[in-house]
Parts: structure tokens; sequence; C-alpha cells
């Protein structure tokens, strides 16, 4: 599916699924002070599925996307170490929130609130599609 395709569609085809604030403490930064103890980070996720494919017909978890998937792909992608780039983080999160069978496209954004005293936070943002996930550094 094209990115166009995917923005065409009528919002009454799909589903969105949306985990929001999550704060968790990591390694992330370029900066020596930033590589001296883990920040706090607040990550921020839509999922766009399938209505027809994520309508329960039974009321059971089996037949609809688990937020556990959500939150296991964060704590992974952070349990692996320091991570330098806000981008790199997203880019990661989005791109293995699309391997699951029922996303269709997933935005992701990243935010460190205590970066800057002047300002909420610092962050990324990325939204991609299935059919256009984020080109991987490789």
């Amino acid at each position: 599916m094209q990115l166009a395709e995917f923005l065409d569609m009528p919002i009454t085809t799909v589903r969105r699924i949306f985990l929001r604030n999550i704060a968790i403490n990591m390694n992330i930064g370029v900066h020596a002070f930033e590589k001296q103890a883990p920040q706090r980070v607040i990550v921020n996720v839509d999922l766009y599925v399938s209505l027809k494919k994520t309508t329960p017909r039974a009321d059971e978890l089996t037949e609809v996307l688990d937020y556990d998937f959500v939150r296991e792909t964060i704590t992974d992608i952070v349990s692996k170490g320091h991570i330098q780039l806000q981008e790199t983080l997203c880019d990661e999160l989005v791109n293995r929130l699309l391997q699951h069978d029922l996303v269709l496209g997933a935005r992701v954004s990243t935010e460190k609130p205590d970066v800057y005293d002047d300002c909420e936070g610092v962050g990324v943002e990325v939204f991609a599609t299935r059919a256009r996930a984020v080109p991987s550094s490789d």
C-alpha cells in the first residue's frame, strides 16, 4: 500500500490504537553529559490497523492488536544499550511496529523533556506505512 493510498482510505475503515506519554529512563544522547546517566524520554505511538480485521466478534484479545506488543517492542529496543539519536530510536520503533501483521501505518514520537530549561521538550516524530518503512542505515 502506498502512502497516498493509505491516506486516501476512508477514516471509517481504519482503527487507530494509541499509547500516550510512555515515560522511560534510557541511555540516549550524543553529548558527554548525556552519556553519564539515563535520561527521561516520553514516547507516543499511534498504530493504524484495518477496522475490518480488528473488530472483535467474541470480545477476545486475540481478535485485536494487543497493547503489550507496543510496550514490549519499546522495552526490547531500549534494553539493547545506548542510542545516540532520537531519530534512530523513532526509526527503529516505527519499523519494528510495522512488522506486525495487523499494522498498516505507524506514527512514533519521542521527546526528551529535561534537556532545556526554557522549553517543555525536544523531540522527533516519524510516520510510515508498511509499504514505505523508514530506510535502514544498513
